[in-house]
């Protein structure tokens, strides 16, 4: 059989679902708020309507930001995180959740992830604590919940504070449908463009209590009160305001959030049917009690096929139809990591402690999560791909990112 990427003919001829996705309601919710004719958040009312709604749907009190790297730098700012604090983040994520502790003047100190789920080693987190440690940033990864509540009783022994990356996690449940906001923590969305809501940019902090939710919007409103008159400013803040045109669309977005979650927990299932089947690959493990809401279906490929190039894998994926990418560097292998403040400058160190968070980052692939949003044959396609590159007794490297 030719693969695709070498003149084949692609397995997946049909598009998958488009992202971002939108119909007309998007176009009038735009109207709407352009023919209000008030723009700004402070004038407006789509911000705080989406605020109102997005605090129903995940319980919590909720502020919008303009982007989920800024949620981040504000909700450590509202919890009282200073320069030289130490802040314990999973060595496995994308770069906002330890540029957001440095952005602040704090330390991030990166820590292995388990191998079943991809998402920050709770057993770790407490031989890591230290009299500087401020906060621990746990990271649903792939929209797979952390271990909560066992992250919980470990900061109740020790004069810390949780903040949820929840930048995959929108609608995500735990068991007994335990929602973001009932674990009682600061928790920031992201709605970046491949995310599971989109505005092409925004963020939300949801908060546990009204008086943190009044502190994030001071920092995220150049420390002004919302109904001041006199131009006082509080607090030393920034303009992280998002715009009325954003929140409108959200708030369509925000409808459609739990019907779209159902149909990729349903293609997601049927994926891992398929693919456990496939002795090359290791599946992220997801606990089927819980709702997860899957903006990436991630795997990583075996040790045993370790002569695929990963890179050239995606590819191969890619031409067939597939929209697959491969997984995030681990973070103390980007560069900006590495600039004031951080831990330390040996490298080493990182790669010795934080194993699994390497392999999944040499090792790891995402399918991105419209093609979960397709219906069973798309989902076969899916699989199709996948079997049909490990078909081939060996690929040639290649290398595409």
């Amino acid at each position: 059989m030719k693969l695709a990427i070498n003149g084949g003919k692609a397995i997946r001829l049909t598009n998958f679902p488009k992202w971002p996705c939108f119909n007309e309601s998007e176009d009038q919710a735009l109207l709407r708020s352009l023919h209000q004719g008030y723009w700004w958040r402070n004038q407006g009312k789509e911000n705080n309507f989406f605020e109102q709604e997005f605090s129903q749907y995940h319980n919590g009190y909720a502020i919008t930001v303009n982007s989920g790297t800024v949620a981040l730098e504000l909700a450590l700012l509202a919890a009282g995180v200073k320069p030289e604090d130490e802040v314990i983040v999973p060595a496995f994520t994308f770069i906002s959740t330890s540029m957001a502790v440095q952005r602040v003047g704090a330390i991030p100190i990166s820590i292995n992830v388990l191998k079943s789920t991809y998402c920050i080693d709770h057993n770790l987190i407490e031989k890591n604590i230290t009299p500087r440690t401020k906060a621990i940033i746990p990271v649903h990864m792939a929209g797979h919940l952390c271990d909560m509540n066992n992250i919980i009783k470990i900061v109740n022994k020790h004069d810390t504070i949780i903040i949820q990356d929840t930048a995959h996690a929108h609608g995500a449940c735990g068991e007994e449908g335990k929602k973001i906001g009932d674990w009682g923590t600061l928790a920031c969305f992201s709605f970046y463009n491949l995310n599971l809501m989109t505005a092409g940019e925004g963020g939300i902090v949801l908060c546990p209590t009204k008086e943190l939710r009044d502190l994030v919007f001071l920092y995220s409103n150049c420390g002004r009160h919302a109904k001041d008159k006199e131009y006082q400013h509080t607090i030393i803040a920034t303009n992280a305001r998002l715009s009325e045109f954003s929140a409108a669309v959200l708030r369509i977005q925000l409808n459609r959030l739990k019907e779209q979650t159902k149909i990729r927990e349903r293609n997601a299932a049927n994926l891992k049917e398929m693919l456990k089947t496939l002795p090359e690959v290791t599946l992220q493990e997801y606990n089927t009690k819980i709702v997860t809401s899957h903006p990436h279906y991630m795997f990583t490929l075996n040790q045993r096929i370790a002569y695929i190039d990963r890179s050239y894998f995606v590819a191969c994926l890619f031409a067939e139809g597939i929209p697959a990418f491969r997984a995030y560097k681990a973070i103390y292998y980007v560069d900006n990591y590495w600039l004031y403040p951080c831990a330390t400058r040996n490298k080493q160190k990182f790669v010795d402690s934080c194993p699994i968070a390497e392999y999944i980052a040499n090792r790891g692939v995402w399918i991105h999560h419209r093609a979960l949003l397709g219906n069973y044959d798309g989902t076969l396609d899916i699989y199709r791909s996948i079997k049909s590159d490990f078909n081939i007794k060996k690929l040639m490297k290649y290398s595409v990112i």
